[in-house]
């Protein structure tokens, strides 16, 4: 029986710290850590999908190669939040000696600010308890969500998202070794989609890949669930100006037929608007609304009539002098 292909997210995971794109910064002082065999307890902070989890491991891979099992363990934070996975597991596995040739094991914890405020406590003393033997490698998207006690006995890295030049490479890469055939377009509309994830990046790619080994602009939108940036551009134009029934058709397209949800529509318009070509006191005037139909929909509001009420207030900042 034939295996199935790993995901693209898992088979192009860089497994050195030589093969991480971006990031050079931070995977220079890990690289350094790794030389001298010997490093503080961290904090990767940073969004998701921009290389926290894939630093760790790399980082593992490049300390312990053959003997990884026996000095790294990875958990979820999100999973175990407890204090008791914290009592047990965790410290069953500090206290134990290694066997590898580096003697300090690490213990990574993705999402680590999704632990209780019980749980993070019990964690500091376990780091405090096993710090000779023992470094703990914390994942968060918020740093601040860890409490100060363990912030101050780690140094903090915090990730940013990735630049097109980093993205783009990446997909240079992972194209050549699928042998796909990919239009310049589609690759800016990657980097669009992606929004600095590589994650959401490589899973998009991969769906569309699926569909035909030749990828275009108009497939990366449509696994996305993304509307070009022109549709939204010409939405937000048509409000501005007065022309409320084309902005709404816009929007009908969107919904409708492209089934994108409110809050994706706002995210996007509020992307889009940093690059129109109005006065910049309405821009801010724009902001404000977004803003203010976003809130209402997360409260529970009816979309279409908030998206609609945010177009017709669009409106009225077009007529303002």
């Amino acid at each position: 029986m034939q295996m199935p292909d790993l995901p693209w997210i898992e088979k192009y995971r860089p497994h050195n710290l030589d093969d991480v794109i971006g990031q050079k910064l931070i995977v220079g002082r890990l690289k350094s850590f790794v030389e001298k065999g010997n490093f503080p307890s961290m904090i990767f902070a940073g969004s998701a999908g921009i290389g926290k989890t894939t630093c760790a491991i790399a980082m593992a891979n490049d300390l312990y190669k053959d003997e990884l099992s026996s000095a790294f363990k990875e958990l979820n934070a999100s999973d175990t939040r407890g204090i008791d996975v914290i009592r047990g597991e965790v410290k069953e596995f500090a206290k134990t000696r290694s066997m590898a040739k580096v003697p300090i094991k690490i213990i990574f914890l993705d999402e680590a600010d999704s632990l209780t405020g019980d749980a993070q406590h019990a964690l500091r003393r376990t780091m405090e308890k096993f710090a000779k033997e023992t470094r703990f490698v914390l994942s968060a998207n918020y740093a601040s969500k860890i409490i100060e006690p363990i912030q101050s006995r780690c140094v903090v890295f915090r990730f940013k998202p990735l630049g097109e030049e980093d993205m783009r490479e990446y997909v240079g890469r992972i194209v050549k070794a699928e042998g796909l055939d990919i239009e310049p377009k589609a690759i800016d509309a990657l980097i669009y989609v992606g929004d600095g994830d590589l994650r959401k990046l490589t899973n998009i790619l991969q769906s569309s890949a699926m569909q035909s080994n030749k990828i275009t602009e108009m497939s990366i939108y449509e696994v996305a669930a993304k509307a070009r940036p022109k549709e939204i551009i010409a939405m937000l134009k048509h409000s501005i100006e007065g022309d409320f029934e084309s902005a709404r058709t816009e929007l009908d397209n969107l919904m409708l037929k492209q089934g994108m949800s409110a809050e994706d529509i706002i995210t996007q318009c509020y992307k889009e608007t940093q690059n129109l070509n109005i006065d910049e006191r309405k821009k801010l005037k724009i902001v404000v609304q977004l803003g203010e139909a976003n809130f209402r929909i997360v409260e529970g509001a009816n979309e279409r009539i908030q998206l609609e009420a945010m177009l017709a207030q669009l409106a009225l900042v077009g007529k303002e002098k």
